[in-house]
């Protein structure tokens, strides 16, 4: 569920105001409005059917030649010259090759055992090789940097998907309105109410080169067959909207009948971001041969909408002026976040399909169906949208995943597509570093599916290494399968391997890089090791007095990253003289003593063992951590051991069920 930033009926009922505000000096003038900027502008920009223009690109095909692209015998893209010929992703490669003879068919790179690198096979086959889709994720990056590279300075930036990217252009608009307007650059000597005194009425806008100008007052007639079709990659769909709105302006010479709304400033500054925004998109025509389809609109659940206005190489333009006609007649069902469960909900409580259907429900009405958090909702069926457009941190987990059919029973070929899925691993995780040389994973993770409510993991500690290949990888995973599974049998439908906890190395572990390279005893690398491990001892202990309240210990700042135990390394750290029922143990190695929190104190017997084995486990990594700093370690051969799975422990007052709307974002539902 999206975060609710605002709260309050006086907030949600002033639609009005929200539309049609009046902008004044301190609006223009103050670049710290946030999100409640009436001059705010941001643009969705979303490349025109990815990934089978990544193949034309590529293959250095004209754009015009009708293409898809293959995973096994489904197409997972459709160009728009394949889409004349009515070939959709629902349909199979033979199926489409019907339908359009001269149809180019590529299959995407796949990962083969014993190659460190997907590549385009002339004949892949779904028992030996895994599907890749690295050459867009790189074709996405290149696309973002450019972007980047040609936009105005202030722009705030957010990649929502392979393909997509938003814009939030309020800051360099309001630098160009006083750029190009210079007399509002102060506040007149005699305005009347200082700052909050209107701006004067704008100047006329000129959009014919612009983009596509979504009408104010649409005539109530069935809309145009577009180009568009159903999206065939990424998360939304192309397929225009059903809305009356889906008129060019400059093609309905009646729509005079109905004057049109004064300009306003807002209107000047979407001109202005649509300037820009048909600037950068030109830079990633020119350099890198793709097109892409923009919208631009007040906030970005209008600038997603209105994205898929007009197909392909577009760019359409949404004034708050248009919006109530442009929502009313749309399904809401189609709306960011108002699908799935929750659309369903929202349809069969009101009797609603439309937007215009539910503007008649009354906030109290909808908070007390699905409580006070539903505000969001009532405001997005109006669309407002106070989200922000903001840098993603960067990705903190990186997963290879094979559906394995006919499923898995040797381990034999278990061993196969765990090697496959770390050669996938290894070459993303070799590229996120090439941009970031300190990144390196915390955790390795194994996910095996057996039947849809079999699934088993475990996960150990990845350790640094100079050299990444597929074996640092496959080797401990495949250590992981043994102690999932072990010896049982098994019938393995899918296999997953991640990455996760992606992060900076700290300036200890960066020291330590240096040791675990090249076996150094450089004195700075050795300074920068005992700095962070007395931070990490000083941490240790004041994590000692802290409660255990999940049953689990929060471990301190971790040193370099470690096996879970090595024969160079003691892991005997507790005395042999603990007890059923104890809440304490003594360490052999550093002699203090621990013990577990209070709450862990009242459980039975069974319980306080459980969570003293954890504390246990906690506290021998450290020492694991410790020794691994001073030692030099195989990480392609050295045996882990890991510790027992933290889980928090579960509230014993009674099961709380979720309450109001967030339930309809909980766990997905189990019919399939």
């Amino acid at each position: 569920m999206p975060p609710v930033s605002l709260k309050g009926k006086e907030r949600a009922l002033n639609e009005e105001d929200d539309l049609n505000p009046v902008i004044t000096y301190r609006h223009l003038l103050n670049s710290r409005m946030g999100v409640s900027d009436p001059l705010r502008v941001v643009a969705l920009c979303d490349l025109d059917a990815f990934y089978a223009q990544a193949e034309c690109v590529r293959l250095k095909l004209d754009p015009d030649v009708p293409l898809a692209v293959q995973q096994w015998q489904a197409l997972i893209a459709v160009n728009y010259p394949a889409r004349t010929y009515g070939i959709t992703r629902m349909e199979t490669a033979a199926q489409a090759k019907k339908k359009c003879p001269n149809l180019v068919l590529v299959h995407t790179a796949t990962y083969k055992e014993g190659e460190a690198e997907a590549a385009y096979h002339s004949d892949p086959n779904p028992d030996t090789h895994k599907v890749s889709l690295d050459h867009y994720r790189r074709e996405s990056s290149k696309i973002l940097k450019t972007y980047q590279a040609c936009m105005e300075a202030g722009v705030e930036v957010e990649k929502a998907s392979i393909d997509e990217a938003f814009f939030d252009f309020t800051a360099p608009v309001k630098a160009a309105i006083i750029s190009r307007y210079s007399h509002l650059a102060e506040v007149p000597a005699g305005a009347p109410n200082g700052l909050d005194t209107p701006l004067p009425d704008p100047p006329p806008i000129i959009w014919n080169s612009l983009g596509n100008l979504v009408p104010v007052n649409p005539l109530p007639t069935r809309p145009k067959t577009l180009e568009g079709k159903p999206k065939e990659d990424g998360n939304e769909q192309d397929e225009p909207l059903p809305s009356t709105s889906q008129v060019d302006a400059d093609e309905d010479e009646n729509d005079t009948a109905v004057p049109e709304p004064k300009c306003t400033w807002h209107d000047v500054a979407l001109s202005i971001a649509a300037e820009f925004m048909k600037k950068m998109k030109q830079a990633v025509k020119d350099r890198l041969g793709y097109t892409t389809t923009a919208g631009i609109a007040r906030n970005k659940m209008l600038a997603k909408l209105v994205a898929s206005y007009r197909k392909r190489d577009q760019q359409t333009i949404l004034r708050n002026a248009a919006v109530p006609n442009y929502l009313r007649p749309m399904d809401f069902q189609k709306i960011r976040f108002l699908g799935g469960k929750l659309g369903s909900a929202l349809a069969d409580e009101f009797g609603a399909k439309t937007v215009g259907d539910v503007l008649s429900v009354s906030l109290e009405e909808m908070q007390i169906k699905f409580g006070e958090e539903s505000i969001w909702v009532y405001n997005l069926l109006r669309g407002i949208d106070h989200s922000e457009v903001k840098e993603r941190i960067a990705t903190k987990s990186m997963l290879a995943s094979k559906n394995t059919r006919p499923s898995v029973t040797k381990l034999s070929d278990v061993t196969h597509w765990l090697r496959v899925l770390a050669s996938e691993l290894s070459v993303r995780l070799v590229e996120a570093r090439e941009i970031s040389t300190s990144l390196w994973p915390k955790t390795l993770v194994l996910h095996v599916r057996q039947s849809y409510n079999d699934v088993k993991s475990r996960q150990c500690a990845f350790p640094y290494s100079t050299v990444i290949t597929p074996d640092i990888i496959s080797k401990p995973a495949e250590r992981l399968f043994k102690e999932l599974l072990g010896a049982s049998t098994f019938k393995i439908s899918n296999l997953q391997l991640a990455f996760s906890g992606l992060n900076a190395l700290e300036s200890g572990q960066r020291g330590i890089e240096g040791f675990f390279a090249q076996g150094s005893k450089d004195v700075k690398a050795d300074r920068d090791v005992d700095v962070d491990l007395e931070k990490h001892q000083r941490q240790r202990k004041r994590s000692e007095d802290i409660a255990l309240e999940d049953e689990t210990i929060q471990p301190p700042l971790k040193p370099p990253p470690k096996m879970r135990e090595t024969p160079a390394v003691k892991t005997s750290t507790s005395s042999s003289n603990f007890s059923s029922g104890s809440a304490s143990f003594l360490c052999g190695r550093c002699k203090k003593t621990f013990s577990i929190s209070k709450a862990n104190k009242l459980l039975s017997d069974s319980g306080r063992a459980v969570a003293l084995e954890k504390l246990k486990a906690e506290h021998i990594d450290f020492h694991v951590a410790e020794d691994l700093s001073r030692e030099v370690i195989d990480v392609s051969s050295s045996p882990e051991r890991r510790p027992p799975p933290k889980k928090k422990a579960r509230v014993t007052r009674g099961k709380q069920e979720t309450g109001g709307i967030a339930k309809y974002f909980g766990a997905p539902s189990q019919k399939k």
